[in-house]
């Protein structure tokens, strides 16, 4: 479970996060919608520690982020915005340095190796040099990094960024077997027919500040909107009375 409390975050004059709370579920996932800036990548950051936040908390299944940051890294699993892999290692050697990282055995690396390769259907390309991959096939290694530590959070910062539609069907599926599994998944996006289609809570974040949050058809219900756009539109645009 993750929890966010008043989470701010500046840099020099601009309030980049202000003030944000929020809750992700285990076994549910949570949305951040927002426009392009709205801060969502920078909530991430603080969450997975590599941004600390100038007030506020967050803890991840109890830890505190910012008191220890080591043991909350180990409770989570990161898909970054456009992440960067080792072109000149296989897809496979990309993985196991990974798992080094995170100081798994042999046995249990082979293992969750040969798991995430089955998950993912990596198959055809797990030996070859990652340099050339296609889009898809570079975030199924990312994402494997992501999970080899079996991790009981997932951050996702904008996952289907770039891909295809058959990709983006599949990596949907993925998520919703991660939800399946009992693990708390939290991405951002600012796609939204991808979050419709996924969430079971979103959190809309406007300029830094929540302007709403709830379960979809709460959202809509509050908005007297159709659809999960249109309730997002007139949320961003009038925040009040709707958190």
């Amino acid at each position: 479970m993750i929890e966010v409390q008043a989470l701010s975050k500046s840099f020099g004059d601009v309030k980049a996060v202000r003030s944000v709370s929020f809750q992700a579920r285990d076994g549910a996932i949570t949305g951040l919608l927002g426009p392009n800036g709205a801060g969502k990548s920078t909530t991430l950051r603080m969450l997975y520690t590599i941004l600390q936040a100038d007030s506020g908390s967050a803890l991840i299944d109890g830890i505190d982020v910012a008191k220890e940051p080591l043991r909350a890294r180990g409770r989570i699993g990161v898909f970054t915005h456009n992440p960067g892999i080792y072109p000149n290692l296989t897809a496979y050697e990309n993985i196991v340095y990974f798992g080094k990282l995170y100081q798994l055995d042999k046995n249990t690396l082979t293992k969750r190796i040969d798991y995430l390769v089955d998950l993912l259907e990596m198959n055809r390309f797990i030996d070859r040099r990652a340099k050339g991959f296609s889009q898809g096939q570079r975030t199924k290694v990312a994402l494997a990094r992501a999970l080899i530590h079996e991790p009981h959070n997932i951050l996702l910062d904008e996952p289907t960024n770039g891909l295809d539609v058959m990709a983006t069907r599949s990596l949907r599926d993925i998520i919703r077997r991660l939800k399946t599994d009992g693990k708390c998944v939290l991405f951002s996006s600012h796609i939204m027919q991808e979050v419709a289609a996924l969430c079971d809570e979103v959190v809309i974040i406007r300029a830094g500040e929540i302007a709403a949050s709830g379960a979809p058809q709460t959202l809509r219900e509050r908005t007297n909107s159709k659809t999960l756009e249109e309730a997002f539109v007139k949320a961003i645009g009038n925040a009040e009375g709707l958190m």
